[in-house]
């Protein structure tokens, strides 16, 4: 009898996962980016361009995880003297950290859309928890890879100086707006 309830555990287990969908970070449509303080008079908005990475969703039963990673080289604020100046030593140390990431450990589910994501960033080399709202989730066939597509809009707000990226402050105030645009395609 034990035997019997191993295996229908198992094969429950196995079910469950089989409903698991891999999505690959499409990057010519992900781009996090950022809003920053400037000296308490204006926001500096940036982003940064090149980003990879897989999601796995399983909209059964309603759980899923991502691992993304971002190019901290690519930061662009428009502006050339900033985007050098932010890759070096007093902010984002590109050399010695040129991957900022994320690893969602734990979806939460409206129905069959996820809501939210508790995950963790590094970034400078320092790891801290960061939760995700997600604004927006759909999910279509691609009209030119022929394949499902999911979207997203994400945000996170948090504290730079809990990852060491403490330049300018107090002048510049350490709480930064994190906005995410994301598509995945389903892999092959």
């Amino acid at each position: 009898m034990q035997i019997k309830h191993i295996i229908a555990a198992v094969l429950a287990v196995s079910a469950s996962s089989a409903f698991a969908q891999t999505y690959n970070i499409e990057p010519n449509h992900t781009f996090p980016s950022f809003e920053a303080d400037h000296l308490g008079i204006s926001v500096w908005r940036g982003k940064f361009t090149k980003t990879s990475g897989v999601v796995k969703l399983d909209r059964a039963a309603k759980t899923g995880t991502m691992d993304i990673a971002i190019d901290a080289n690519t930061i662009d604020f428009g502006h050339a003297k900033m985007n050098e100046h932010a890759k070096s030593k007093d902010m984002f140390n590109v050399e010695q950290f040129p991957t900022i990431t994320y690893k969602g450990k734990s979806m939460k589910f409206d129905g069959d859309k996820p809501v939210s994501v508790e995950g963790e960033l590094t970034m400078l080399g320092v790891t801290k928890p960061v939760s995700l709202t997600i604004g927006k989730f759909k999910c279509i066939e691609h009209p030119m890879f022929k394949r499902e597509v999911c979207g997203a809009d994400a945000t996170a707000e948090f504290k730079r100086t809990d990852f060491g990226l403490s330049y300018g402050t107090p002048r510049f105030a350490p709480e930064v707006k994190l906005a995410i645009q994301v598509e995945a395609l389903k892999a092959d």
